[in-house]
């Protein structure tokens, strides 16, 4: 029997470092890909249905972003033209993990992809947005991550969104970076998002009035708490709101988290 041609796709990013050239290591040494693996699971099971969606992991040639060289971006951009020869021209959906979101919004101006999904984005505030325009951004962010800012996020989400994209900020109390405190919610909302965004579903109603503000709305109108979007039961006991994302408060230092630490995982 002849296997269908995939309708869409989802590539999958893992963290890496601020800088390193050696390769990632194999296997279980390597625990930023490790760390998506539920995620490759919960996405896969979300998109399964009669149109095939490929959902596939991007692999990196070095662990780091490595300033300027931005390896990540590279790997990324290879991933989608190789995918794009192979599949033609389907949508796409790139999901990545702090140094993996970066690589995705950077890479988002290419043909394929309509949407990324940052998790515990590393978004320094020179980055680039204009390759965001008319794509659909959505970033995950816990309030007490130390290692990226949610503040970084907002500011991100709030300048992608004047450069002509649809974006939004969902705010996670209580977790971390590595997304182990409240796993279940990170999963949860990225199995509701990733359908969402490829249009084989609803995407969640506070999330889609965030994409419809207007380029000058105030960061606080697109910044949403968990609370706001599950739709499992967790608003009952997350006491979580948008104030939640001021750095002062949750993450013990604002913006630094977002690019110090030479060398450390992002």
């Amino acid at each position: 029997m002849r296997q269908r041609p995939p309708s869409a796709a989802v590539l999958v990013l893992h963290g890496g470092y601020e800088t390193g050239m050696a390769p990632p290591p194999p296997g279980i040494m390597n625990l930023p890909a490790l760390r998506m693996l539920p995620f490759l699971r919960v996405v896969s099971r979300a998109v399964a249905g009669d149109a095939p969606v490929l959902v596939r992991r991007v692999h990196y040639t070095h662990r780091g972003w490595n300033g300027t060289r931005q390896d990540p971006l590279h790997d990324t951009v290879r991933a989608l033209d190789r995918l794009r020869s192979e599949a033609g021209d389907i949508p796409v959906v790139l999901l990545g993990h702090s140094m993996g979101a970066r690589a995705a919004l950077h890479a988002a101006g290419h043909p394929l992809v309509g949407a990324v999904v940052g998790l515990a984005p590393w978004c320094p505030p020179g980055d680039p947005v204009t390759q965001l325009a008319g794509r659909d951004v959505v970033l995950l962010h816990s309030t007490r991550d130390r290692v990226t800012s949610p503040l970084a996020s907002q500011s991100f989400t709030v300048r992608a969104r004047r450069a002509g994209a649809r974006t939004c900020l969902v705010t996670i109390p209580g977790s971390d970076h590595a997304m182990l405190r409240r796993a279940s919610a990170w999963h949860h909302l990225t199995r509701t998002l990733v359908p969402g965004l490829l249009g084989l579903a609803p995407v969640p109603d506070r999330v889609d009035a965030a994409f419809g503000l207007p380029p000058g709305a105030p960061a606080s109108d697109g910044t949403v708490s968990l609370a706001e979007v599950d739709t499992r039961g967790e608003r009952g006991r997350d006491a979580g709101t948008r104030a939640d994302v001021d750095p002062g408060r949750r993450t013990g230092g604002g913006t630094r988290g977002c690019g110090a630490g030479r060398g450390g995982r992002r």
